[in-house]
């Protein structure tokens, strides 16, 4: 594992955008896991330290979710290059499928639709023709993309697939923000250290170990339900309870941990980590954009609550569900 990380860790600090993606694409690091040569545990510490060096690269999009939809469905997809998912709800008349997916992540990329409609989730190749692009507020692209399909053209899969790939997203979500909370961290330690204010160091000052040790205690609590995701994905798969509730657990930690990280880290940096050219930016608005997709906070935080409330005793909720092994 420690290998894997530096890999990461020298293929970032050499190579950014299209390079760092050929580099991705040769290591094999770019379809880890629908390769068949690692699993959840070693996608967990490449999503991680992309983000944590703040990658503009859509690794989670191409091998946790289009590449999986795709072998899932049975459809052929180009060997090389970035793939995206387009989810979406959608309208089945007269054999074609109609609807827009919007903040479709990497929208220029191949992308791999998802399409539910009451009965079935179909799974198909549109191109980015009709897409609208944009950009989250880190400036990475989001898009909303309409479609007008034949039936022919899809696959159709189980309604559970649709559950799984909106797991998969959350789990990746997940992972990326704690490489990009521990990148401000970093910096913001750094940062104290380094800088002065009436003759002393920053970090000698109470307030701002406070702060610093405020930072630290969300970040590992929400480690600690990141890593129990992580265990519960390599052992048991995406598509087990004990997954889906780690999943959840996790969302919702990591999720209350955003804003309380990322304001200290700014307000340690001052107007500097404000501007877009300064590092801090990238990972916070990072963290900031992802933690509502595939699911807000809130939204798991009800699934939770929804969990205890349907249990006999709310205390099962925390120790019936099986430990990952």
């Amino acid at each position: 594992m420690n290998e894997l990380a530096q890999l990461v860790e020298d293929l970032c600090s050499r190579s950014t955008g299209d390079e760092l993606w050929r580099n991705l694409d040769e290591t094999g690091l770019a379809r880890l896991t629908s390769s068949g040569d690692g699993g959840p545990a070693e996608a967990a510490i490449v999503l991680s330290g992309l983000a944590r060096h703040a990658a503009a690269v859509p690794v989670a999009e191409t091998d946790l979710l289009a590449a999986w939809l795709a072998n899932k469905a049975g459809l052929p997809l180009p060997s090389t290059g970035p793939l995206t998912v387009a989810i979406a709800d959608a309208t089945s008349v007269d054999g074609r499928l109609t609807g827009t997916a919007r903040e479709v992540p990497w929208p220029a990329s191949t992308v791999v639709l998802a399409a539910r409609t009451a009965e079935a989730l179909h799974v198909g190749l549109v191109g980015d023709a009709a897409a609208v692009h944009g950009h989250n507020i880190a400036g990475e692209p989001r898009g909303s993309l309409t479609f007008d399909v034949a039936l022919s053209e899809t696959r159709t899969v189980d309604m559970g697939i649709a559950d799984e790939l909106t797991r998969r997203g959350a789990w990746a979500r997940c992972s990326q923000i704690m490489g990009a909370l521990d990148a401000a961290c970093e910096m913001s330690v750094a940062h104290t250290g380094q800088r002065e204010q009436f003759g002393r160091q920053l970090n000698k000052f109470q307030a701002v170990q406070h702060s610093l040790a405020a930072m630290a205690g969300e970040i590992e609590r929400a480690r600690a339900a990141t890593a129990l995701a992580v265990a519960a994905a390599a052992d048991y798969g995406f598509d087990y309870p004990a997954t889906d509730y780690a999943v959840t657990v996790a969302k919702v930690a990591v999720g209350r941990a955003v804003e309380p990280v990322t304001t200290i880290a700014h307000q340690l940096h001052g107007a500097i980590g404000v501007t877009s050219e300064h590092r801090l930016w990238l990972a916070t608005m990072r963290a900031r954009s992802w933690v509502d997709e595939f699911g807000s906070t809130g939204h798991y935080a009800r699934r939770l609550g929804r969990l205890a409330l349907a249990a006999h005793d709310p205390w099962d909720v925390v120790v019936s569900y099986p430990a990952p092994r």
